[in-house]
């Protein structure tokens, strides 16, 4: 079985709004952002991942010169239910912004490459408990 656990997190002109969202204050951006997940390990896990990539976009985006007028970044992703493996980590980014199209592409290339906690799930980790 490999049920989807979703979460959306979304800042400015993208930001979500509806009452099922959770808003945060946010670093990089004066309205904060939103979250839309279950509070459950698996959407927790996938939204870690999803606000790693949020930020590093604002991040990044600032090094560059380019303004965001807002993101959108949804993931998702399931487990093995028999060995609670995840199955994998999807996630897609919506950007809106005046910067020319082939910016915004550089600057998402760069983000995936150096989001650390996507960088993280992706090389594994030991998860210990210690007392």
């Amino acid at each position: 079985m490999d049920d989807r656990f979703d979460v959306i997190v979304s800042a400015g002109s993208l930001k979500v709004t509806d009452e099922h969202a959770v808003h945060f204050p946010h670093r990089w951006t004066p309205e904060g952002v939103s979250v839309r997940a279950d509070f459950t390990g698996g959407h927790l896990l996938h939204l870690a991942a999803a606000g790693c990539v949020l930020n590093d976009l604002y991040r990044e985006a600032a090094a560059l010169g380019i303004e965001l007028l807002g993101a959108r970044v949804s993931a998702a992703g399931g487990f093995d239910t028999e060995s609670w493996r995840s199955t994998g980590i999807t996630y897609t980014v919506d950007v809106s912004s005046t910067a020319p199209a082939e910016s915004i592409a550089h600057l998402i290339d760069i983000v995936d490459s150096v989001a650390e906690i996507p960088r993280a799930i992706r090389q594994g980790a030991t998860v210990q408990r210690i007392s």
